[in-house]
């Protein structure tokens, strides 16, 4: 069981470090005029910060190293990335409609690491194949 979690680990960690990499860092110039036409402040540097807090996050549940911290980073800036780049609700047309896509997928993700901080938050060095264990203990 414990290679299904670490499967799963890797497959959603696998789009924050590529995005972080291939989108906010090799890109920055294109992902940054996005950011600034959606209205983020400080478009360029929010561009690298939020690259790195994705890569970190990402990397963090792949290699097993405070995976729960990891995933609670992930969904922090799925809930930000939502918010703050895809309000949908400002658009018209097509653009509305991509953008909502965006905003429901961002939500999404943002559950799912809400619901893996919890898992690995609460189950622990039991769930195995983790480098370093858990920074946060829930008991429930």
């Amino acid at each position: 069981m414990e290679w299904l979690i670490l499967v799963g680990r890797i497959l959603f960690g696998l789009i924050f470090v590529s995005s972080a990499i291939a989108g906010h860092l090799l890109q920055h110039k294109n992902t940054a005029e996005y950011a600034q036409m959606r209205g983020v402040a400080s478009a360029s540097t929010m561009v690298y910060l939020s690259g790195i807090w994705i890569l970190a996050g990402g990397l963090s549940v792949i290699l097993g190293v405070w995976t729960d911290l990891g995933a609670l980073l992930i969904a922090l800036w799925c809930l930000t990335a939502a918010f703050m780049v895809h309000h949908f609700w400002t658009d018209e047309g097509m653009v509305a409609q991509i953008e909502m896509t965006s905003f429901m997928k961002n939500l999404s993700i943002a559950g799912a690491g809400i619901m893996l901080f919890v898992l690995f938050a609460w189950i622990g060095d039991a769930i195995g194949l983790q480098l370093i264990g858990p920074l946060f203990d829930i008991n429930l």
